[in-house]
């Protein structure tokens, strides 16, 4: 279960998130939407333990800073980071190393499902933008994570990695993992969410079940909710 509560995160005078708070169970799909600005990435940042921040964020139970909330944690960020000199298959490596986990052939399999496996002995600078997304993709669940976060996860990727990636979505929701998922394109998430967080100027101006949506599709609550001022 991932635990957001009254997190506020600064900058100077300028607040990007004001006391914001949600929750997430196991076995649950949420998705974080909003305009450019929003404070979608920030918080998301503020979870990873990237960013200071007032408030509280448990992941698992364990306060997010913690190491054991790092073990269960996957993380998916906006601009894949790889390594320049490193080779596909050693950043899968170092990642298992990282945790202290034996490869038990998943990395392999991660590699083979989004199409990387014959590149794994590519440096990561000879990497395209799409294939760095990929390899982002691979790095983040090849340990198993319990509580698995996504930013704008979907750019750049081939019709075949979205595919893949939207399988995976539920394949760890039914797997009992908690996932939050942050994207502009929200068709690509319209059959499966659970929940939806909807941000404006740092804080929700909205937060939806998919059982409780009075027939509107989630791009239609996106732009209700975020062009008309609205709260619901």
């Amino acid at each position: 279960m991932l635990c957001v509560k009254n997190v506020t995160k600064k900058y100077g005078k300028f607040i990007a998130n004001n006391a914001v708070s949600f929750d997430i169970a196991d076995s649950e799909i949420a998705v974080l939407l909003g305009p450019n600005g929003a404070g979608k990435s920030t918080i998301i940042k503020c979870i990873c333990g990237l960013l200071r921040f007032e408030g509280e964020i448990t992941l698992g139970g364990f306060p997010n800073k913690s190491l054991e909330a790092k073990k269960i944690l996957g993380y998916v960020p906006e601009m894949p980071a790889v390594y320049d000199l490193l080779t596909v298959r050693e950043h899968l490596e170092f990642m298992l190393r990282s945790y202290k986990i034996e490869d038990d052939g998943t990395a392999d399999r991660l590699l083979e499902r989004f199409e990387l496996l014959d590149k794994k002995d590519k440096l990561g600078k000879e990497l395209s933008k799409g294939m760095q997304q990929k390899l982002s993709i691979c790095c983040a669940l090849v340990h198993k994570p319990s509580v698995v976060i996504f930013d704008e996860p979907m750019v750049g990727l081939d019709p075949h990695a979205i595919k893949q990636l939207k399988e995976l979505f539920v394949e760890l929701r039914e797997s009992g993992a908690t996932v939050l998922i942050s994207t502009h394109m929200l068709d690509s998430v319209e059959s499966y969410w659970d929940k939806a967080y909807i941000m404006k100027d740092g804080r929700f101006c909205a937060e939806k079940s998919a059982g409780d949506t009075d027939g509107k599709s989630l791009e239609d609550l996106f732009f209700e909710l975020t062009e008309s001022g609205g709260r619901a």
